[in-house]
């Protein structure tokens, strides 16, 4: 059986990953869109810094089903 608290918590965590992900992204999109609009060619490297903090929410996402199933209590 799954505690409130548990649920409570992975709650948090996932949406904790996703506002993170949001304000990582807002910075480095602007940022990309100026550096690509100058050189196009740097594209690829706009793409790869984009996609980096998507890692966040798949880390607060993971925790979450762990906080649910009880893997680590």
């Amino acid at each position: 059986m799954v505690s409130d608290y548990a649920v409570i918590g992975a709650g948090l965590a996932i949406a904790g990953g996703l506002i993170g992900t949001g304000m990582a992204q807002s910075g480095i999109g602007a940022a990309g869109m100026g550096i690509y609009a100058e050189k196009p060619e740097k594209f690829g490297n706009v793409l790869f810094f984009f996609v980096i903090p998507e890692t966040l929410w798949i880390i607060g996402f993971v925790l979450g089903i762990i906080l649910l199933k009880g893997i680590l209590g």
